[in-house]
């Protein structure tokens, strides 16, 4: 009726990670992009809390991934209501998926940190 299957599946070969390598990398992902939003938002509006933020986002990436994070250089232009909002936006979107993995990592600080900067990010979005 079927005929067997003769050759091995083009899935079954090379390394495989664990559930905890997958999720610390998509952690490591998601605070690195936290991160690029963060310095994007330092630059238009510059702030002590961002600065502390930044620093805090990449020595956990750092962490994550055994090495520091490679940082983009942010764009420069207006830094317009919408714009600022928009990166707000991103920003607490960015922190809500990282506290998410976190939390499903068991990463207690990498959920707290994701969770301070979804709570800042709120607080400017919905004063």
């Amino acid at each position: 009726m079927y005929e067997p299957v003769r050759t091995t599946s083009v899935h079954a070969h090379g390394p495989h990670r664990s559930r905890q390598e997958e999720l610390e990398i998509r952690l490591a992902g998601h605070f690195t992009a936290l991160l690029t939003v963060t310095d994007e938002l330092r630059v238009l509006t510059p702030s002590a809390e961002l600065d502390d933020a930044a620093a805090r986002l990449a020595v956990r990436v750092e962490r994550l991934q055994g090495h520091s994070p490679v940082r983009a250089v942010p764009t420069t232009g207006a830094a317009t209501p919408a714009r600022i909002t928009a990166l707000h936006q991103r920003a607490h979107m960015l922190a809500g998926q990282a506290l998410v993995v976190a939390t499903q990592r068991g990463d207690v600080a990498g959920a707290a940190l994701a969770s301070e900067r979804m709570h800042a990010h709120a607080g400017f979005l919905f004063p």
